[in-house]
């Protein structure tokens, strides 16, 4: 398949069936395996009654410590498969994947989910570290978490914040990452380029960027969060008919004690109102120059994507492996691993054997 290949069976997807297990046998068979978790290692599990997480269909979730935080993770199919890792996005969680996972999972995939810090029950090590919310350090977690699982490659996935840092570990981690599926397709920025004006009907787009920049803005996310990311839900996905069960799960993850500092950070950052830390200062300075990605990669773009994104013109040439486009059609918008999961779930296992 080439660039601008299309799926127009979307329209049958978009309304959610919760967290319903699909054993579907739609894909073509895994191919070679992928490093996986030593038998040595055994992260702990914790009960399903996680404070800041609704219960996973793929049962209590599992904790590990990874670097700065100890990361709190869902995990399906054979432990000794090819080893999926699915990064979800911003004001989401890793119920986006509900359905994706047991897809891969059917096919022999290890699927991992970890929450992002400031997500969930992800929670830092320390009272001390700073909420940096700046992209190097969420892909520099995605390593920590594989180093912490003794995982030395895998197949990365994800949208939004989470296609950001599959994107950076893609770019400066390349012998870590077997292959790439990114929804929205080269997402590393700078904030250089975050100084340049874009024309007013974009910047109108990232109103809520310029509403963080505020104190106002932070005390109204920190008061109103949920309400405030269900209306981000409504605007980045205006065709998805999601039901008050579907959200109210995902929000759940909201409510960890860190989550409103790592995203006000996040959008500062961008727009040069704060600066990150040093330790992450080259992996900047390398991810300014707009590195290219050499890693397999399949990007997908929804064809009723309500948030800001760039045009797939406009980011081929960054990608400069093997390389499809595809996008999905049936009014399928920014939140497209749970719009349309087979769509996903599909891109994982094709660019893992482009």
């Amino acid at each position: 398949m080439k660039m601008a290949l299309q799926n127009t069976t979307g329209k049958t997807r978009r309304r959610l069936v919760g967290s319903s297990i699909l054993a579907l046998t739609l894909f073509s068979a895994v191919g070679a395996a992928h490093a996986q978790t030593s038998a040595a290692v055994q992260p702990d599990a914790i009960s399903a009654s996680a404070t800041h997480a609704a219960p996973s269909p793929f049962g209590p979730l599992k904790h590990v410590s990874a670097g700065l935080l100890n990361v709190a993770y869902a995990e399906t199919g054979p432990a000794d498969g090819p080893v999926v890792i699915l990064l979800h996005g911003w004001p989401y969680d890793i119920h986006s994947y509900d359905e994706v996972a047991p897809l891969l999972a059917a096919k022999g995939y290890r699927v991992l989910m970890p929450y992002a810090r400031g997500y969930g029950d992800t929670h830092f090590l320390s009272d001390k570290t700073l909420r940096n919310g700046q992209p190097t350090a969420l892909a520099s977690d995605v390593i920590d978490f594989m180093d912490a699982l003794k995982i030395k490659q895998a197949v990365l996935g994800g949208y939004d914040w989470g296609a950001r840092s599959a994107d950076i570990v893609s770019a400066l981690w390349p012998e870590r990452v077997k292959a790439l599926v990114s929804v929205s397709g080269y997402l590393i920025g700078n904030q250089a380029a975050g100084k340049n004006p874009l024309p007013p009907k974009a910047e109108l787009q990232w109103w809520y960027q310029f509403y963080f920049a505020t104190d106002r803005g932070r005390s109204g996310y920190e008061k109103n969060t949920h309400d405030f990311a269900k209306l981000i839900w409504q605007l980045a996905s205006p065709k998805w008919a999601f039901d008050d069960a579907t959200f109210d799960r995902s929000a759940k993850a909201l409510e960890n004690s860190d989550h409103v500092d790592i995203t006000v950070f996040n959008y500062r950052w961008r727009l040069g109102l704060v600066q990150g830390e040093s330790q992450y200062e080259a992996l900047e300075q390398k991810l300014a120059t707009a590195p290219s990605i050499s890693v397999p990669t399949i990007t997908l773009e929804g064809d009723a994507n309500g948030a800001p994104h760039p045009a797939p013109e406009d980011y081929a040439k960054r990608f400069t492996g093997k390389y499809e486009f595809r996008l999905i059609s049936g009014g399928i918008g920014h939140n497209l691993p749970q719009e349309d999961p087979q769509a996903f779930a599909k891109a994982v296992i094709d660019a893992d054997h482009l």
